[in-house]
């Protein structure tokens, strides 16, 4: 399957009938409607498939009731719940729903419950325009900055004032060319392109520190500012490594199926160039090692911990932001610990120990240990929790995929170029 994120518009099989915005307590504080006004009450088996979930992560993307299908995507701690009333392919309408929750971090600097309810007017604009009686449309921001421009302290005081809108007067340059994601006549002083490889490391290990399970998740992001017209071509070192891969529209699918290079017409700013996934285990650099001992007495009330983190293969880069958090079992009320770098914290109510770590130091590992007070008269827990990393590694792709080199051509200028790598953990569990 070679591409997810396609030009959405050209799929005539998608119609979503109504869109439902909920938060991580359950409230539902926006509701758009395309064809007929849906009752809130199909989210209902929503709510119901959120509390079987525990986690909002594990919601099952799509849920069948008698009538509909909800289709939804758990963004920056919002539920964007779709509601369809015929089969359509759910992979579309998740992208849809992506593309929605980057168009409100795009416009307003931040997808969240606060900024959404700000800037109501205007999200209702984005969603009548991103939406054409239910169809997807105008999907590209360079095109709806055109429609509806994007909100500024001033823009906001005239409207007041005025009583006028953010929408355009006039239909957008691009929503009519052959390359409708880039508006014409672009110009700037600086020209550059900058281009973050971002990866993220799902991981579960065992207790002996084995690798059950390893996969990464890629995104390249791009910040293009040039003038013009111009076509870039981006190449790598090794781009073998790629077989999972999806592009924005812009992207030459041809041209990477024969050559491995990436040829495109950028859109003018930010956006997604590509997104990739490597399942190869043989692929996947553990960054970190965890030694850990976590016990409970049988008697006494009591248990012991003892956790040291340690650098493995980080091609000689810095760990930094590292964080060990412990879903303690319930019995356990209190944690008397000491720890030899960072801090850490024990949530007697939700049970969640929080040991913040800060950078790595390889010449003097960070350790942890010290003593567990549990509920007197309470069973011996049956299972020992598991630990969850989280850290971050700059200029550093843990896969090794590498740039060569990013060439221009219809254009005379010469840009300012840049590429900057970044890894990050995703899901990475250490089971005790």
């Amino acid at each position: 399957m070679p591409v997810l994120d396609i030009t959405l518009k050209d799929n005539a099989l998608i119609m979503i009938h109504s869109l439902f915005l909920i938060n991580n307590a359950g409230d539902l504080f926006l509701e758009k409607h395309w064809k007929s006004v849906i009752s809130r009450s199909v989210c209902d088996y929503f709510f119901e498939a959120r509390e079987k979930a525990v986690e909002p992560d594990n919601v099952p993307p799509v849920i069948r009731t008698p009538h509909h299908y909800l289709i939804n995507i758990y963004r920056e701690k919002i539920f964007f719940v779709s509601v369809i009333q015929t089969e359509v392919p759910p992979l579309f309408v998740i992208e849809f729903l992506h593309r929605v929750a980057e168009t409100f971090q795009d416009y307003f600097g931040e997808c969240s419950e606060s900024t959404i309810k700000d800037n109501v007017v205007i999200v209702y604009e984005l969603l009548e325009e991103m939406l054409d009686n239910g169809f997807p449309l105008a999907t590209e921001s360079n095109i709806l900055k055109e429609l509806i421009r994007p909100p500024t302290i001033l823009r906001s005081m005239v409207n007041t004032i005025t009583g006028s809108s953010n929408v355009g007067e006039t239909l957008p340059t691009g929503q009519l060319s052959t390359i409708p994601w880039r508006r014409a006549g672009v110009k700037y002083t600086n020209n550059e392109a900058y281009f973050d490889v971002v990866e993220e490391i799902d991981a579960i290990l065992d207790k002996s520190g084995t690798t059950v399970f390893a996969e990464i998740q890629g995104v390249i992001d791009a910040c293009v500012k040039l003038s013009g017209m111009p076509d870039l071509t981006l190449s790598f070192m090794n781009p073998r490594l790629l077989d999972d891969v999806s592009f924005h529209p812009c992207v030459r699918y041809k041209r990477w199926e024969s050559e491995r290079v990436i040829s495109f017409v950028p859109p003018d700013g930010n956006f997604q160039l590509m997104s990739y996934h490597i399942s190869a285990q043989n692929l996947v650099a553990i960054p970190v090692y965890v030694k850990q001992n976590i016990s409970f007495f049988e008697t006494g009330s009591s248990g012991r911990l003892d956790i040291t983190v340690g650098p493995k293969q980080t091609m000689g880069k810095t760990v930094e932001g590292l964080v060990v958090t412990v879903h303690m079992p319930k019995v356990v009320l209190s944690a008397n610990l000491n720890a030899t770098q960072g801090t850490y914290n024990y949530d007697p109510v939700t049970k969640i120990l929080v040991w913040d770590i800060g950078k790595l130091n390889p010449q003097k590992l960070p350790n942890l240990k010290g003593s567990l007070s549990l509920q007197s008269g309470a069973p011996k827990p049956e299972e020992n929790p598991s630990l969850n990393i989280d850290l971050k590694i700059q200029q550093l792709a843990i896969s090794g995929l590498k740039v060569n080199r990013l060439d221009m051509y219809g254009e005379k200028y010469k840009p300012f170029k840049g590429v900057k790598y970044v890894t990050k953990a995703g899901k990475f569990q250490v089971r005790t």
